[in-house]
């Protein structure tokens, strides 16, 4: 999954929510350089990322962007399902995704000393830009999909990712709404026991 996903995926927990975000930038033993309640952070972001990746409901959405982008399809289907996140009403009614948002950065904001480097020069243009608000709409995902490719050594264009994502929208939509229930209920399940 994407950032708006482990961002929620977090429930409200700071610590846990400054290691979801990192844990990308933060290879092998070097999560023991971090306090305890961020290293589970890290390790429930590998966590869902492992069950995302091995998800039936997954494993068929990657076959929309596959024949273009290979390995990396799965990558374009976490960002096109944290849209459909942003999207969904039940989890962020009227104006909530702003809020929340904004919540998000003021909880990373206190833990700038403790971000990676490759974070800690990415942050502010997350939070200047509004990433997590952008992925509600499609300019903000087409700005995600051009992240990705120019971060990629083996990716030149995103114009056929967006192509796809609106015209598989409706199904990728239906895979969201498929795949994101089971990945609550695993979440909230692995959150309670690395909390106990």
């Amino acid at each position: 999954m994407n950032l708006l996903a482990h961002a929620v995926l977090s429930f409200h927990e700071p610590e846990i929510l400054l290691g979801q975000m990192i844990s990308d930038y933060v290879k092998g033993r070097r999560k023991f350089d971090y306090p305890p309640v961020v290293q589970q952070g890290i390790m429930l972001h590998r966590q869902i990322d492992s069950f995302t990746d091995a998800h039936p409901v997954t494993i068929e959405a990657k076959k929309i962007f596959h024949p273009v982008y290979r390995l990396y399809s799965g990558a374009f289907v976490d960002i096109a399902f944290d849209h459909f996140l942003a999207t969904d009403a039940a989890e962020f009614p009227d104006q909530s995704l702003f809020t929340f948002s904004q919540q998000v950065y003021a909880s990373l904001d206190s833990h700038t000393d403790l971000m990676p480097l490759p974070f800690a020069g990415m942050f502010p243009y997350m939070k200047r830009d509004n990433w997590l608000l952008g992925y509600s709409t499609h300019q903000g995902m087409y700005r995600s999909f051009r992240g990705l490719v120019q971060r990629s050594a083996f990716m030149t264009d995103s114009q056929p990712a967006a192509d796809l994502f609106e015209k598989n929208y409706l199904a990728l939509q239906s895979f969201y709404h498929a795949f994101w229930p089971s990945l609550k209920e695993f979440s909230s399940t692995e959150f309670r026991k690395i909390r106990a």
